[in-house]
């Protein structure tokens, strides 16, 4: 279960139909909350900052989080809405709660990940990430850190960054993301779409199997720069993942496989550790 901290002085202890009992987290766009229905039903409800409610803008991010989130519906490997107001003077969007903890927080208390608890991690999220795209989001920010380890497997949760795809199946990038998990093609502020998850999900196996990103580095700039130019030895990975996982790493990104590409070739025709049958992208050149 997530660490629960008490309430500080100053939260609120009601918005809409949950009473808060705790905090489960905060970043830079709000605080989140362990609320409870009258019915005791456990939601993570997040809250816009202070600073932030008459602020249009940081208004409109809230209102894109959430139709992103709403949009995702009611997959297995995602938390599902339960309520919003964000016309409010206390915006706010709750979900389900995910009694798990996070990847990060999970590889750093047990170490890497490795036999069927990867194969579990790597099939769950692509099926989320399969999902997502399916439903015209891109994610923007899928790391450990946005990865629940729960006894069911595997939920995605945090779609503060993500973006709504246009009729051309990508977006206009910023430079937006936790930098040793980002694609050469946000770096450059290049277009991003589904591929631009595809390598962050290969980037965040990695780190599972083996306790650090392949692009850390002593700087931004550095990691940066490996994100780049540095290739990377998925000699650690057991096939067939290994080669699912060097294809999802490929700088370019049409020579990627799509998320949906990538939980059918982890599948197979014996689960996770059965033999390929969906050949991956050639590269070109």
């Amino acid at each position: 279960m997530p660490q629960i901290s008490p309430l500080l002085a100053g939260d609120p202890v009601r918005l809409g139909p949950f009473t808060l009992t705790g905090r489960i987290g905060e970043g830079g766009q709000g605080t989140v909350y362990l609320g409870y229905t009258s019915h005791g039903e456990r939601a993570a409800v997040k809250l816009l900052h202070v600073k932030f409610t008459g602020d249009a803008a940081a208004r409109s991010r809230f209102a894109r989080e959430l139709r992103a989130a709403t949009r995702v519906g009611s997959s297995s490997c995602t938390a599902r809405v339960i309520a919003a107001d964000l016309d409010g003077d206390t915006p706010y969007i709750a979900s389900e709660f995910i009694d798990g903890r996070s990847l990060r927080e999970t590889v750093e208390a047990d170490g890497p990940l490795h036999g069927p608890g990867l194969d579990r991690l790597a099939l769950g999220t692509a099926t989320a990430l399969a999902d997502i795209h399916r439903a015209g989001i891109v994610h923007r920010d899928f790391k450990p850190d946005n990865v629940l380890i729960c006894p069911d497997g595997p939920r995605v949760v945090d779609f503060g960054i993500a973006r709504i795809l246009d009729s051309t199946g990508t977006i206009t990038s910023r430079a937006v993301g936790t930098p040793a998990f980002m694609a050469p093609e946000q770096i450059a502020g290049a277009a991003v779409g589904p591929h631009t998850d595809v390598f962050a999900w290969g980037t965040v196996i990695m780190f599972a199997a083996t306790g650090w990103s392949p692009f850390d580095g002593p700087s931004i700039a550095a990691v940066l720069n490996r994100v780049l130019t540095h290739e990377v030895d998925v000699g650690v990975l057991p096939a067939p993942l290994g080669e699912v996982v060097r294809a999802s790493l490929s700088k370019a990104p049409g020579d990627r496989p799509s998320a949906e590409e990538i939980r059918d070739r982890l599948l197979g025709p014996a689960g996770p550790a059965g033999d390929a049958t969906v050949p991956l992208p050639r590269p070109r050149g």
